[in-house]
């Protein structure tokens, strides 16, 4: 079945959040998001590097709207659910819907970290990820010096499968780094 012709939600909620697909004039906030948390994202997002401006981060969101459409990459935005306030930005990517099998990946604003809103949204995104889309295996993949995101998938039950050794770069592109590989599966 060509996955254009799946129909699934394009919401869900978890305890706190409104879990949604990125819509066309979410890159304001997305940018705002971004510049009052650049410190923190540099030493492990690549793009944080990227001096972008809102139009761009728009341009951005557009295209991430088009490729949920088309089912080539499912990311998604997170928002405090009473506030209506977004907090942080995930996803399901590289996806084989083939298996099928998805990566979660996820940043948060911030001046939202600490409080347990992605250990919430990953939580969520898995199980949305099992039950409607009926995946059979779900991964994060991070770097092994990134505690904070390490802990995520280690609070939730995934599997380490194993360290990838000298598997990528560190955000700034001058260090070769190491990548943990955890995973669920069905």
């Amino acid at each position: 079945m060509n996955p254009i012709l799946l129909d699934f939600p394009e919401e869900f909620y978890t305890e706190r959040l409104l879990i949604r697909k990125s819509l066309p004039g979410d890159g304001k906030f997305v940018y705002e998001a971004t510049q009052a948390s650049i410190n923190e994202l540099k030493p492990w997002m690549p793009w944080a590097h990227k001096n972008q401006s809102e139009d761009e981060v728009e341009v951005n969101i557009r295209d991430a709207h088009a490729k949920f459409l088309t089912r080539e990459d499912l990311r998604l935005h997170l928002f405090d659910k009473k506030a209506g306030t977004f907090i942080g930005s995930s996803g399901l990517h590289r996806i084989n819907w083939s298996v099928p099998k998805f990566e979660i990946g996820y940043w948060i604003d911030t001046r939202y970290s600490g409080k347990g809103y992605i250990t919430e949204a990953v939580q969520g995104i898995s199980e949305f990820a099992f039950t409607e889309l009926q995946a059979k295996r779900v991964e994060i993949r991070c770097d092994t010096k990134n505690t904070r995101s390490r802990a995520i998938p280690e609070k939730l039950g995934f599997t380490l499968e194993g360290i990838l050794k000298n598997d990528g770069l560190s955000g700034d592109g001058m260090e070769l780094r190491d990548t943990c590989v955890f995973a669920k599966f069905k």
